[in-house]
This record gives structure tokens, sequence and C-alpha cells, in this order.
């Protein structure tokens, strides 16, 4: 099988970035943002996902997190759609339901090419650590924009700011999980059109 392996860098006057991503992976996450909990947060999609995740970089984190949260969005999105390659015999489709505690969270994907990003429910406004929990959903927006993957998130309960975000990651790692494993029934793009 062909390694499923991509490496994305962006660099403005925001942010320095560069990401990996292996998508056959363990698990193994490697996030040095200078933004702990977003680091963690990092550490849950790909231990959760299976996939092999390194970030390394910086951004203009005096002014605020958003640059570099979105960014680091912008480029995984990137990377996980080049390491799809041509998307052969995916199960392209995932759902997932995560619970942490009072928080649950649900997530619904298709790699479909068309990216998009619908959430049902908010974010709080609240931080956790230092980090704004509502740059959560720039994070994912970016991904799914830049990963060409149609994602329905919905919020449907929860307290604690930390469990919220978490669930979401903890949800989206498994859909994507689920969505990239190469299933030796599916000959071809899984896609009437013939193209994903």
């Amino acid at each position: 099988m062909v390694e499923r392996i991509a490496r994305r860098e962006r660099k403005t006057r925001e942010t320095e970035l560069a990401v990996t991503v292996r998508l056959d992976g363990s698990g193994e996450v490697k996030a040095e943002t200078g933004i702990g909990f977003f680091d963690h947060m990092l550490d849950q999609l790909g231990r959760h996902g299976l996939m092999d995740i390194i970030v390394q970089g910086s951004g203009d984190r005096h002014i605020d997190d958003h640059h570099t949260v979105e960014d680091v969005g912008i480029l995984l999105g990137q990377a996980f759609r080049q390491a799809l390659g041509e998307k052969r015999s995916i199960r392209r489709f995932g759902s997932a339901a995560v619970p942490l505690d009072e928080a649950l969270v649900v997530v619904d994907l298709d790699i479909s090419g068309r990216g998009g990003y619908f959430l049902a429910g908010e974010f709080p406004k609240e931080k956790t650590g230092t980090f704004d929990s509502y740059l959560a959903e720039d994070f994912f927006r970016a991904f799914a924009t830049n990963a060409e993957i149609t994602m329905h998130m919905e919020i449907r309960r929860g307290m604690n700011p930390h469990h919220i975000v978490e669930s979401a990651f903890k949800s989206t790692a498994v859909a994507l999980r689920d969505a990239v494993v190469v299933d030796s029934r599916i000959v071809g793009v899984p896609s009437t059109k013939g193209v994903l």
C-alpha cells in the first residue's frame, strides 16, 4: 500500500507553520504551537484518529491565538487532502459521538471533495486555560474547507468548556479514522461520478 503522508508549510506576516500528517499511523503526535490546550486537542485528534501528526511553528500570539489556530486548521486540512491522494477504495463517510462526562458532540462527515463546515450549537465563550474555546469553530471550519470535507457537527450538551471542545476533537478524530479506511470491497473512487 502506498504511504499516505503529506507535509504543508505556510509563512505569512502572522504565522510560520509546518504540518505533517500520516493517515495510517499509530496516533503519535508532536504539536508545538505554544498554545497548551490546543496542542492537547491536536494530540486527541491524532491519537483517536490513528494519524501521526507533527505541528511546528509560531504565530503572533501577542495579539491572540486566532491566526495560529486557524492556520494550523488550513495546513492540516491541506495535508490531509494531499495525503488521501486519489481517494481510491476509502470508506468516505464517517460518524461519531464521543462523550466526555456531561458533554457530547456528534460529528458526521463526507470526504466529498466539497469543503463545508456546518455547526449546530455554539462553542462556549469561556477560556480553557489560556485558550478561547470558541476558536475551536475556526479550526474545524478551516480544516474541513481545506480538506474538502463536508462536516456536520452538533454540540448536543455540555457545561464544562474543556469537555465540550475535547468531545468535538475526539468525535472528529473517530469519524475521520473510519472515513479514510481503505476497504478492498470498494473498487476505485467511492462515487457514482467517478471522482471526489
